[in-house]
């Protein structure tokens, strides 16, 4: 079977498929690939539903040295759990960048400020958030998502009564 006759993960069916250069199950594909780096393989993992792959890893050469090792169950279930922590990390960084907070301290009460990044292509902004010890929300403004969130801002925003920093 050559790499054009290997279906990409978008053609997937609900049935497991278990081939020497693919296998699919568990909502993952794994696609050995010509390494367009060097003369060895690799193999590409997605995600069933994603247009790109999760992860993309050297593949092992075979006893020939020539073709790929070809895939097993051992070396798929290693990918998955592979891939899966990779896409968990890089999901857990995003939301670390996008959402920021700090708690501060007034007179009065103790202030939770969030700072929440919508990363919209054409107009991105950020929420800036204040919520007491309940939980409620005390006030909230749109700013810059390049605005930086820290204890000295989050009290300077809140000793301006929750206006707009400028």
């Amino acid at each position: 079977m050559t790499d054009s006759t290997i279906p990409t993960p978008d053609e997937t069916s609900d049935s497991p498929t278990q081939e020497a250069r693919l296998w699919r199950d568990d909502g993952w594909t794994a696609r050995v690939i010509k390494n367009e780096d060097d003369d060895g393989w690799a193999v590409a993992m997605s995600k069933d539903g994603e247009s790109e792959p999760a992860l993309v890893g050297p593949w092992t050469m075979g006893r020939d040295k020539k073709n790929p090792k070809p895939l097993d169950s051992v070396a798929f279930g290693t990918l998955v759990k592979t891939a899966t922590e990779f896409v968990r990390r890089h999901q857990q960084q995003l939301h670390e960048q996008l959402h920021k907070s700090v708690t501060v301290s007034t007179e009065s009460a103790t202030l939770n400020v969030t700072l929440d990044i919508v990363p919209d292509d054409d107009f991105p902004y950020a929420l800036l958030s204040a919520r007491d010890e309940d939980g409620q929300q005390v006030a909230q403004v749109r700013v810059s998502p390049t605005f930086k969130l820290s204890k000295s801002s989050a009290a300077a925003w809140i000793e301006n009564d929750f206006r707009r920093p400028g």
